[in-house]
């Protein structure tokens, strides 16, 4: 099957991507009013059917001068294997207003293989320097 991806927060069908992101195992339940601000406050891109349906998503938080965080990266059950979440994350390492950040940052609980094949690397310091501040609950109350 042929794919396109495109870039841009206006390409991507809000009701595909809430529908995924409140069964996914990082954010249950999240409201589909945080997914949109989310979505309009990000570089996102997205992966499509030629039927037009959106299959596949990933999007970056980032001041594009020094820091990158990618999130919320997946890819629909039936179009996996395809290379699409590759082709997605190779399109925002590429995006203009990415380029010559110090560092890019993701969380993954088991997808370290596709990232390490990009280029990714576990955090060298993680102990040491490495804080969050999390509340996992947060779409639950």
């Amino acid at each position: 099957m042929a794919y396109r991806i495109a870039i841009g927060s206006e390409a991507q069908q809000l009701d595909v991507v809430h529908g995924y992101l409140t069964t996914s195992y990082w954010s249950p339940g999240i409201p589909r009013a945080i997914v949109a601000r989310a979505i309009a406050n990000s570089i996102c891109v997205g992966a499509f059917a030629v039927t037009g349906e959106q299959i596949g998503f990933a999007r970056v938080v980032s001041d594009r001068a020094t820091f990158a965080y990618l999130a919320d990266v997946f890819v629909l059950e039936p179009h996996r294997g395809a290379g699409l979440a590759r082709r997605m994350i190779e399109a925002l390492h590429a995006h203009p207003e990415l380029q010559g950040l110090r560092r890019w940052a993701l969380f993954t609980r088991d997808m370290q293989p596709v990232y390490a094949r990009l280029g990714w690397t576990p955090y060298p310091h993680p102990p040491e320097r490495l804080m969050v501040r999390e509340d996992p609950e947060i779409y639950s109350r």
